[in-house]
C-alpha cells in the first residue's frame, strides 16, 4: 500500500469517528401505515387487541396503537374506561404487531395504567392514530 494510500485510508476512518451534533441528525419522518386491529372478547370485560402496523419508530408507537384501539372499543360497549393488562409487541421486517389485552369497565378501575376511553380516542384522532 502506498503512503497516500494509507495516509487517505486513515483520514476516512478519523472522518468517520466525529461526533455529530444533534442538530445535524436528521430523524425520518414519522409515516406509519395502520394495517389494520382484530378484536377479540376474551372473557366478559377481558379484551384482546392484535394490531399490525408498519413504519412504528419503536414499540411504544405499536402499543399507542393497541391502546386506541382499546379505548375505542370500549366506548363502543358503552364502557368509559379501560385497564391495561399487558401487550407483547414482535418486529418482523418492517411490520410490528401487538398482542395487547385490555378490561374494560363503565366505572374507574383500579390499577396504574388507567384509560378515560373518551380523552384517549380524542388524543388518538389529533395524532392521526386509527381506533375500531
Amino acid at each position: 500500500m502506498s503512503r497516500l494510500a494509507g495516509l487517505l485510508m486513515g483520514g476516512l476512518g478519523l472522518v468517520a469517528c466525529v461526533p455529530q451534533d444533534e442538530e445535524t441528525v436528521q430523524e425520518a419522518p414519522f409515516a406509519p401505515v395502520y394495517n389494520g386491529i382484530e378484536t377479540r372478547l376474551l372473557d366478559g370485560d377481558l379484551v384482546n387487541f392484535i394490531v399490525e402496523m408498519e413504519g412504528a419508530r419503536t414499540l411504544a408507537d405499536v402499543e399507542d396503537y393497541a391502546r386506541c384501539a382499546a379505548a375505542q372499543y370500549a366506548l363502543i360497549r358503552g364502557f368509559g374506561f379501560a385497564r391495561h393488562v399487558r401487550t407483547r409487541v414482535a418486529e418482523e421486517g418492517a411490520t410490528w404487531r401487538g398482542d395487547a389485552v385490555y378490561t374494560i369497565s363503565a366505572a374507574l378501575p383500579q390499577g396504574v395504567k388507567l384509560i378515560d376511553a373518551e380523552v384517549t380516542v380524542a388524543d388518538c384522532g389529533e395524532r392521526g392514530i386509527p381506533t375500531v
